[in-house]
């Protein structure tokens, strides 16, 4: 079993992205399907940088979930972590988008959101040789939502605990992936409390913090290492090991914004995994760093498709070349 510097944890899922952009989602035609879901975003985002992952997660035994696993495959993402249940259905999502780019999540393949096999991971089959060398645990909050994930996220951290792995978390809110929205705040502050990484949208931000400025979120957090706060095309604002600054968003031609975020935060952890974090106290390299995110996430709303749209790392290097820019990769 290959061991990798990251762990990605949390669901794997389709996108099924409406083909007519503009529309509703009863008024769209046509719908392209792409593997999809946060922390998998992130898993593949890494390995097509050239950072070795591993991915835990469930997906059904159903047609989808036995694809979905042979895709992870072929990207070269390490799949002993996916569990496969032998009922539970693999979640679609549908996804509609503005003329502009811009993603809405608009529904699920059926209404119960407790159905899906992502919310069935069981703590008791987590490989723990996958933790051994791991640098980074990599998660979501979706899985908070739903007992048997929330019981394997907590397994998970207590074993990254041990291990001294740093936690990287991604608020990542979706309010329709959650029973009961009204108890997400409090459960989600206690992950965040425990984590190294934080990387947040504006909105989340304000949700939780009632502030989206990073450095003064950091102070909220206490232990924290550093905090990423986003803000699509307006770009980003950082604090990291108390380097903070702001960086504008590098104007690309969008078609997708679907999974911007994810590929962002996959720049950042491949830039920690190769520089290690007591790189953190340069401010000219976090300011690197942030920048390599950035132009990850900007390559990934050039085409359509979450994981499809990813660059390679010679890929994110050229970009940057031609923006003047040269961080190491």
């Amino acid at each position: 079993m290959a061991r990798s510097l990251v762990l990605c944890l949390g669901e794997i899922l389709i996108d099924r992205l409406a083909d007519q952009p503009g529309l509703s989602l009863h008024a769209v035609q046509s719908w392209t399907s792409y593997p999809g879901g946060a922390p998998a975003n992130v898993a593949c985002g890494l390995t097509k940088l050239g950072t070795p992952v591993n991915f835990i997660s469930c997906v059904g035994s159903d047609v989808l979930g036995t694809a979905l696993v042979e895709f992870l495959q072929t990207l070269g993402v390490g799949r002993t972590g996916i569990q496969q249940h032998p009922t539970a259905p693999t979640r679609q999502v549908y996804i509609v988008r503005t003329e502009v780019g811009e993603r809405h999540f608009a529904g699920f393949s059926h209404p119960d959101t407790t159905l899906f096999a992502d919310t069935r991971l069981q703590a008791d089959q987590l490989p723990l040789e996958l933790f051994s060398g791991a640098q980074f645990l990599v998660m979501g909050t979706l899985g908070l939502a739903y007992p048997d994930t929330a019981a394997a996220i907590h397994r998970a951290l207590e074993i990254a605990q041990r291990q001294i792995i740093q936690l990287v978390v991604d608020v990542n809110w979706r309010p329709m992936f959650w029973p009961n929205p009204a108890i997400a705040s409090s459960v989600i502050h206690d992950l965040l409390a425990q984590a190294d990484f934080l990387k947040l949208s504006v909105q989340e931000a304000e949700w939780l913090f009632e502030t989206h400025d990073p450095g003064k979120i950091a102070c909220q957090l206490g232990t924290a290492k550093g905090v990423l706060v986003t803000a699509g095309e307006q770009g980003c604002a950082y604090s990291l090991l108390g380097n903070q600054g702001q960086l504008p968003a590098f104007s690309v031609d969008t078609e997708d914004t679907t999974g911007a975020g994810d590929a962002f935060l996959a720049g950042f952890i491949h830039q920690l995994c190769h520089r290690g974090t007591a790189c953190l106290h340069d401010p000219t390299v976090v300011r690197e760093i942030v920048t390599y995110a950035g132009a990850v996430g900007a390559l990934t709303t050039t085409r359509a498709g979450a994981i499809a749209a990813q660059p390679s790392a010679k890929e994110v290097e050229a970009f940057l070349y031609l923006q003047h820019q040269s961080p190491h990769s």
